[in-house]
């Protein structure tokens, strides 16, 4: 039986997006089913003790630009350091994810983390989300009708809610059996977990 995976993150983290391939291919190794699970960013900060990076010391905020420019390098991940619509409000992406089959939600995630750091485009924008969409081979507009609503903004705000309970601080934390597993430099771990 496969074994699942909660996997908790900002659709506007660098690290998240960085995860994208190495990520993909230890859930083809390993066969697990993954839920895909944006949550709030300002929430998670606020509650959970951390700092958005504009509001971070200089020399952490300097030491973040050097590790991201490492891991991309190391990585082979194309990415814009500073791309021109970060940080974006990732509210509607996150309920469009939620408003997705579980098929489309993985590539989904993946094209908007994509599209925030490699392809320069504002996710906070409904026609950019409708289009990115469309490039999954998802009905961009009926997707958009369906996640522009209160419910599914309640939605993002409880699973938020119940990753800090179960004590979520960043992106990306992978869950399995209730064990947390945060960064991307995390997934041999994980997969070590997964094979038990």
């Amino acid at each position: 039986m496969s074994k699942t995976v909660d996997y908790y993150h900002f659709l506007i983290s660098p690290w998240s997006y960085l995860a994208i391939g190495k990520f993909n291919e230890l859930k083809a190794r390993t066969g697990i089913t993954v839920n895909y699970l944006p949550i709030d960013v300002a929430s998670t900060f606020g509650n959970m003790g951390g700092q958005p990076p504009a509001k971070r010391h200089p020399s952490r905020q300097r030491f973040r630009m050097d590790e991201l420019k490492r891991w991309s390098s190391y990585l082979n991940v194309p990415m814009n350091l500073t791309p021109a619509h970060f940080p974006a409000d990732q509210t509607l992406a996150a309920c469009m994810v939620y408003a997705a089959t579980a098929d489309q939600s993985a590539a989904l995630s993946d094209a908007i983390l994509t599209a925030v750091w490699r392809d320069e485009k504002n996710i906070a924008d409904p026609q950019t989300l409708v289009e990115i969409a469309n490039d999954c081979g998802i009905d961009g507009k009926a997707l958009l009708a369906a996640a522009d609503n209160d419910a599914m903004r309640q939605k993002l705000m409880d699973v938020t809610a119940d990753a800090h309970s179960k004590d979520v601080f960043g992106s990306p934390t992978y869950a399995l059996d209730g064990e947390l597993f945060w960064g991307q430099d995390r997934l041999d771990f994980l997969e070590r977990a997964i094979r038990g």
